[in-house]
């Protein structure tokens, strides 16, 4: 009888990162289009020696990306093998489901979570003039919505230091790339002669090809570990975020209509190289064993309803004039907010 295979945390013990990597491909063709910015257009940048490289991916997307590999769209609720993990529902008033902290761009800071604001303030004892208790912070935090402790935090909406840096992050880039440039016409079989872009428009369309394409991953081991939460809490952590990143290779990587890979090899890791990352249903596995061991660590219900009412816009205005909370300027870093 086979044995069950089980993550090896202990070599992951005094390890400050987990490094991981995997090569892709064009699922077909060798074209590819990249990620693009406003007034920037496809980021490419050339290294020292003069290799041009391209950025495919950004952090934040494949943030984004990867905490959708948990979600069931269809049935709005998270995968079944997942049930059981917390997060919050946010419950619109006469209008059901409106959204949860899992893709809420500022999981529970959102503004439409405001009526739960309060009641963490309270359960983490959090004073303005005080000190944290980011032990408690943290613990609470897991209790609600693990996932902030994964994708990282800011609750500026409570207080301007609770704050949780993003642990697990990634993103994909390009070595070696040219131009494929390209275009079509937008038809207009009726009135072709028409003016102002309504009748036969010319466009231009730019890809790229590569010698390589790389997806790159960072698991912050160390940050985990300094939460100060129990060992099966840590290591619940570390064994959803390796699903995360396994997820996001097998089902997430059409990035775009022009943009379809697939992995190239296997997902390996870098440092420390004597780890070796399980497939993906041994993984989900793993998950399922926690989070049936962390239940007494989470809330109960573990799906938290929290109802939204629209404020009136001058009354939330006047509020917002008589609060003073810093804001710092790396925020947008750690809220795996949506380009």
């Amino acid at each position: 009888m086979a044995t069950e295979w089980k993550i090896d945390y202990e070599t992951l013990q005094d390890a400050p990162r987990l490094l991981m990597e995997a090569r892709l491909k064009p699922i077909q063709g060798h074209r590819f289009q990249p990620t693009g910015f406003a007034d920037l257009g496809p980021a490419r940048y050339t290294l020292p020696d003069g290799t041009e490289m391209l950025l495919v991916e950004s952090v934040q997307s494949v943030a984004n990306r990867m905490e959708l590999a948990c979600w069931e769209t269809a049935v709005q609720d998270l995968i079944s093998d997942l049930q059981g993990l917390p997060y919050l529902k946010i419950i619109a008033a006469n209008n059901g489901q409106l959204s949860n902290s899992l893709l809420e761009a500022h999981r529970i800071n959102s503004e439409y979570a405001r009526n739960f604001h309060d009641r963490f303030a309270n359960e983490i004892r959090y004073e303005k003039d005080g000190r944290v208790d980011w032990q408690r912070f943290h613990s609470s935090l897991f209790k609600y919505d693990p996932n902030s402790l994964i994708h990282g935090c800011f609750l500026e909406e409570i207080g301007g230091r609770l704050r949780v840096t993003r642990a697990l992050s990634g993103f994909v880039e390009a070595r070696d790339v040219l131009v494929a440039e390209s275009g079509g016409v937008k038809n207009n079989i009726v009135q072709p002669d028409l003016k102002g872009g309504e009748g036969n428009v010319p466009f231009h369309r730019t890809e790229f090809v590569a010698k390589e394409i790389k997806a790159y991953f960072n698991l912050d081991l160390a940050l985990l570990r300094g939460h100060g939460l129990s060992a099966d809490a840590t290591n619940l952590l570390i064994a959803l975020s390796l699903f995360k990143v396994r997820r996001f290779l097998s089902t997430g990587l059409r990035l775009r209509t022009a943009c379809d890979l697939e992995v190239d090899g296997d997902l390996t890791v870098t440092r420390p190289k004597e780890f070796v990352i399980a497939d993906e249903k041994a993984l989900l596995n793993e998950c399922k064993r926690l989070i049936t061991t962390c239940k007494p660590l989470f809330a109960a219900p573990s799906v938290t309803n929290v109802e939204w009412k629209p404020e009136n816009k001058k009354s939330r205005a006047k509020k917002d004039q008589g609060e003073d909370e810093s804001v710092d300027e790396n925020t947008a870093d750690d809220e795996g907010e949506n380009e």
